[in-house]
């Protein structure tokens, strides 16, 4: 079980995105590091060229790039603030998230 999931919310810990919010789109695994695309952080500009068979208009758009997962951290809505998450058994038996600060589990 992965203690960040797609669909998070997660702050920015480090970077020239710092204290920045976004919700996760893409974790990018392989076997040398894990990577996540955080919705409106590490922006860049690319310049794309128009296609008019995909309905492209060319010029400078805004992508957001990968960044390690160490730099970000969940955000607790609850808490209003960061929080480390944990992996437990529930009662059932079934492995559940939960952070740390509040011991609530993660939906």
């Amino acid at each position: 079980m992965n203690k960040i999931k797609v669909g998070d919310e997660v702050q920015v810990t480090c970077g020239k995105s710092k204290g920045k919010r976004g919700t996760i789109k893409k974790i990018i695994r392989t076997e040398k590091f894990c990577r996540v695309v955080v919705e409106g952080v590490n922006l860049v500009k690319k310049h794309q060229k128009p296609n008019p068979n995909l309905g492209l208009e060319g010029g400078v758009i805004d992508i957001a790039m990968p960044m390690d997962v160490s730099n970000v951290a969940f955000y607790d809505a609850a808490e209003n603030g960061i929080s480390k998450v944990g992996i437990r058994l529930n009662d059932a038996g079934k492995k559940v998230r939960f952070t740390k600060k509040s011991s609530k589990d993660i939906g």
